[in-house]
């Protein structure tokens, strides 16, 4: 019998074991563990059995009218052998069980944490027999009964039917103690996410922060709306981006890699405050901290500017972490990362002079600045400029160094196509790139809104395209048709939800916290 004091984690398999299945039986040599091919047999055996009494092991729904959790709260603090005179049904997976003689145990997990199911032979249907027989763990059953106390006070369903709702043929590996094989994990989430109580924790984390930065945008008045994912050209950021066929239009399209052009759009035709929560997809490297497919809040308020922006992407940072984990202070590695705020604003030209002990800027001289990448470990590529020379200063000397929350304010223009200059320096952009722990946590910026500049920046960006700059943004002249239209003054930002929720959740794999990372094919026969 297992001595459960509450409910246990949403869907926890692990931890329990029986002494039903083959390969955990009692006394049985490590070496004479039954195949995965005799396991899985061994199942089908007991499906089939449970088919031929006329028994349908895979029936169509099942009507439960409680969950474990509920049932935990009703009756806290019985008293042990107690009736309460309560029906239940309940539905869930199997993930122990205990038989004792004509009396069994079975530990039934669901969404919200697990309860014992107590069943006396001589109180079970014909049905329920037969399934309790036939039962293995990863099981997903259905039970009904009263709501007890056993004799040692743990909350209990005396359960008198049973029903098999889906047989479980695969058993999960390790005995249920597991999956630790990282590609495996990744591979077959769905078995992680039964395994592995820490990867539940995970995305349990990513999904209560994105609510909550849902919900901060709905309040502050911003619309969630959808834009394209396959596009004529893949617009809103400089990456490289994935392309693909459209057979019923005979057309070339990119998967989008930022909604920006199109959430601006929507400004333009009066929707003052938009954000998306978006698929993103970038043709590029795949690492700890990147992944080809990710996730992105991007949002865009009428008449604000980059103050705007700082604000918003601080509020909607904090409201996750404090929704997700209740807390403020996270590790890295071997280091704390404190987020609580205010967050300080730094112009980025002094924090690099601070750091390469001398000032550079994109007026300056490329073969200079070139000479001070090298200096500082940056290979130069011929097609760099020297705004994107002063950016990749930033990006590969500067930003592995901070640690704490800090917005860094005023990047090149060079490197910013769709972002206004700043009001004294048309090589500088007003935009804004938030730094934690050596990574870029979100970008921003006040919106470049004018279209005749708007359409020589593009004639840049595609001269520098022609040059063989794979990564240079296209001229879309839909867009800068919209900007003739009027686009007001506008704050944009961008966070980045997958790292974020990395900071949260205290893992340094951006696959830990994508629930189906892209990964290489399986080897045939897998």
């Amino acid at each position: 019998m297992s001595a459960l004091a509450g409910p246990r984690g949403p869907g926890h398999l692990g931890e329990s074991r029986t002494v039903t299945d083959d390969h955990d039986a009692p006394g049985a040599p490590e070496d004479a563990a039954p195949t995965l091919d005799a396991l899985m047999g061994e199942r089908r055996r007991k499906r089939g059995s449970l088919a031929e009494a006329g028994i349908d092991p895979y029936p169509s729904r099942f009507d439960r009218s409680a969950l474990a959790a509920d049932l935990h709260g009703r009756h806290a603090g019985l008293d042990a052998d107690v009736r309460t005179g309560e029906q239940a049904r309940l539905a869930g997976r199997v993930t122990a069980v205990r038989r004792h003689g004509k009396l069994s145990f079975v530990t039934l997990a669901d969404v919200s944490g697990s309860i014992q199911l107590l069943l006396q032979q001589s109180g079970l249907t014909d049905q329920a027999a037969a399934v309790l027989d036939a039962l293995d763990l990863g099981d997903w059953i259905g039970a009904a009964g009263e709501v007890i106390t056993s004799r040692r006070g743990e909350l209990s369903l005396d359960a008198t039917e049973l029903w098999l709702l889906s047989k479980a043929l695969r058993p999960l590996p390790d005995k249920w103690h597991g999956l630790t094989e990282t590609d495996t994990r990744y591979r077959q989430r769905e078995v992680d996410l039964l395994a592995n109580p820490d990867s539940r924790r995970v995305f349990e984390i990513r999904f209560a922060a994105i609510r909550a930065m849902r919900r901060l945008m709905e309040d502050r008045g911003f619309v969630e709306v959808e834009t394209p994912i396959l596009q004529p050209q893949a617009g809103g950021a400089i990456a490289r981006p994935f392309f693909t066929h459209a057979n019923a239009l005979d057309i070339d399209l990119s998967l989008r890699i930022a909604p920006e052009l199109y959430l601006k759009r929507l400004v333009v035709g009066g929707f003052e405050r938009v954000f998306e929560i978006a698929r993103n997809f970038r043709n590029e490297g795949i690492s700890t901290r990147h992944s080809p497919e990710f996730t992105a809040l991007e949002s865009y308020q009428a008449f604000g500017d980059l103050t705007d922006g700082m604000d918003l992407t601080e509020a909607l940072v904090m409201a996750a972490a404090e929704a997700a984990t209740g807390r403020t202070a996270f590790a890295v590695g071997d280091r704390e990362i404190d987020l609580a705020g205010p967050w300080p604003r730094r112009p980025l030209l002094d924090v690099l002079a601070e750091r390469l002990g001398r000032r550079v800027h994109p007026t300056d001289d490329r073969d200079e600045l070139a000479a001070v990448c090298r200096e500082h470990g940056v290979e130069p590529l011929p097609e760099w400029g020297p705004g994107k020379l002063v950016f990749e200063l930033y990006d590969q000397v500067l930003l592995p160094e901070t640690t704490d929350p800090v917005f860094l304010v005023g990047y090149p223009v060079e490197v910013s196509p769709l972002a206004r200059h700043t009001a004294d320096d048309p090589t500088m952009a007003d935009r804004f790139e938030l730094c934690i722990a050596g990574k870029e946590f979100a970008n921003g910026y006040s919106e470049l809104n004018v279209p005749e500049e708007q359409a020589e920046r593009f004639e840049h960006s595609a001269a520098a395209k022609a040059g063989g700059d794979a990564e240079a943004h296209p001229a879309d002249q839909a867009f800068v048709r919209a900007l003739e239209y009027g686009l007001p003054p506008t704050a944009g930002i961008g966070i980045g939800i997958d790292r974020l929720v990395m900071l949260l959740a205290e893992v340094e794999a951006i696959r830990d916290v994508i629930l189906f990372p892209m990964l290489r094919p399986e080897a045939s026969g897998a």
